[in-house]
């Protein structure tokens, strides 16, 4: 059967987006709420976030979650978001505190790190009516308990080991929703996705990467320009 045509749009200001790689439409998505996800953006950067064609952003970061990130990321945002709500040095009631405020600013999901214990994954279930997901960083992080405690889904960020470890708990929970980064190229996204992903996370480059290609499409219409 042939690929359906897909009419697309864009206008003269907004042609310079962040594009995912295409091979994530290979992946089945997850419905949430209604909306489907297959790829996910994973940035705290606000113009990068106003200026993809992601499904959605994972916006989680190496510092304790605080509401006023929470609170611009989402505003900004004109696709769903996933929020980091701690779970390493953050802990207990106030990972609860941050999960509600995420929920109430309108956060798709939370996202819990690796290390949470499953006290404070009962405690952000208990309060929160949105999804919450499990970081998972090896085969060896214990999810189990997690899972029984009230975690939906489970976001695997294992590296070289990623698909490896997408298939050793599709293997174990064969209907888990799976969220996987992707690696660099076409072919470690589809293998990521053949061992069992739903979604993927996809990192951009970076403003300053952006803005560097930028200044040199410039320098280059100057130079033909001037000739």
């Amino acid at each position: 059967m042939s690929e359906k045509w897909v009419p697309e749009i864009v206008t003269p200001l907004k042609q310079d987006i962040v594009q995912v790689p295409k091979v994530i439409a290979q992946a089945s998505g997850i419905r949430i709420f209604g909306k489907k996800i297959k790829s996910i953006i994973f940035t705290t950067d606000i113009a990068i976030i106003r200026n993809t064609d992601a499904n959605a952003v994972i916006a989680v970061y190496p510092f304790t979650p605080h509401p006023a990130i929470t609170k611009s990321i989402i505003e900004a945002a004109d696709i769903p978001v996933f929020s980091g709500v701690g779970g390493g040095l953050t802990q207990g009631q106030r990972s609860a505190y941050m999960s509600l405020f995420a929920e109430a600013q309108g956060s798709i999901g939370v996202v819990l790190n690796g290390p949470t214990p499953v006290e404070t994954v009962e405690m952000v279930c208990e309060v929160v009516d949105i999804p919450v997901v499990s970081t998972v960083t090896s085969i060896h992080t214990p999810i189990d308990e997690k899972i029984e405690a009230g975690v939906t889904m489970i976001n695997i960020s294992a590296g070289k080991d990623t698909a490896k470890t997408v298939k050793f708990f599709r293997d174990k929970y064969p209907e888990l929703p799976i969220i996987a980064t992707g690696g660099p190229t076409d072919e470690s996204i589809t293998e990521t996705i053949e061992a069992g992903a739903n979604a993927i996370t996809y990192t951009p480059p970076s403003n300053g990467e952006l803005f560097s290609q930028k200044m040199n499409k410039y320098r280059n219409i100057e130079k033909e320009n001037d000739n």
